[in-house]
């Protein structure tokens, strides 16, 4: 006779970022910024981009018109997505401008789950038309946005100190995919 055993499921939860997140942000983006691009931007700057974005920059930024998702993880922060209209003119209206997920819990399927939340938050904004810019070098990023249905849609570089990186823009001509069996 076998036995049925059951693995406990993590409970996420995707829901606005406020002003008491600043700390919990900010360690989730220092963790992830150093994971994802170390050896391809400048350890110097790479450093002081990370010193900048402090939980004083975060408690700005989340008392004003930035509008962030955080997931959490049975009750524990776990990644963010902030989002808003693209920065670029075009058929894409709806920008996602970060999505990180810290380290620890990369590759569990949660990043999937927080950028589909973004997508729905931007839906319900009537935005139509989604964009995300990664650094080209980032292969990670880049094929984590490949599996998600993005197209490389741009180009463009910007310098870390004396280091030129390319960026491409993936897009979505939808923000939220047809649902099948919907016409």
């Amino acid at each position: 006779m076998s036995r049925k055993t059951s693995q406990s499921v993590p409970r996420l939860r995707v829901r606005s970022a406020e002003p008491a997140d600043a700390e919990a942000l900010a360690e989730i983006f220092q963790e992830s910024w150093k994971s994802a691009y170390l050896g391809i931007i400048p350890h110097l700057h790479l450093e002081a981009m990370v010193r900048r974005r402090n939980v004083t920059w975060w408690r700005r930024a989340l008392d004003g018109s930035r509008r962030t998702l955080i997931l959490e993880v049975a009750g524990t922060p776990a990644g963010y997505a902030n989002w808003g209209k693209a920065r670029i003119r075009g058929p894409y209206q709806g920008e996602i401008y970060e999505l990180y997920v810290a380290p620890i819990y990369q590759g569990l399927g949660f990043g999937e789950y927080l950028f589909e939340a973004a997508r729905h938050a931007m839906d319900e904004a009537q935005l139509r038309g989604l964009i995300v810019w990664a650094i080209t070098q980032n292969e990670g990023a880049c094929a984590f946005y490949r599996r998600r249905g993005g197209r490389p849609i741009t180009r463009a570089s910007e310098r870390f100190g004396s280091v030129k990186l390319e960026k491409t823009a993936f897009g979505w001509p939808d923000v939220v995919p047809a649902r099948k069996g919907s016409s």
